[in-house]
């Protein structure tokens, strides 16, 4: 119970909701452009683009066109820190919450 009011009133915040859809335009952005310079299957596109933002890089796909892997290096510097930004202000909101019981 405690999880879910704690997402219920992460979701109220204008400020985490603000946050939490930017990294869900980011993701879609990447999802996107990996979509349309690589030519990879949308499922693949998600799918490097999440594992490329939270550093785990398995290394099963990589950019092969230039333009993938100039936006590939912006994508990793801008991503991962927005990325971070996002588990690190849930990180202090469930903190918080956990606080006030």
């Amino acid at each position: 119970m405690f999880i879910l009011t704690s997402i219920v009133s992460f979701l109220k915040d204008k400020s985490y909701r603000s946050l939490l859809l930017t990294t869900n335009f980011f993701i879609g952005l990447g999802t996107v452009i990996y979509h349309f310079v690589e030519g990879w299957s949308w499922l693949d596109s998600l799918y490097f683009s999440v594992i490329t933002l939270t550093t785990i890089g398995y290394g099963d796909f990589s950019p092969q066109t230039d333009l993938g892997k100039i936006f590939t290096l912006l994508y990793i510097v801008v991503g991962v820190a927005l990325i971070l930004g996002f588990f690190n202000s849930l990180m202090l909101h469930f903190k918080k919450q956990q606080d006030a019981l």
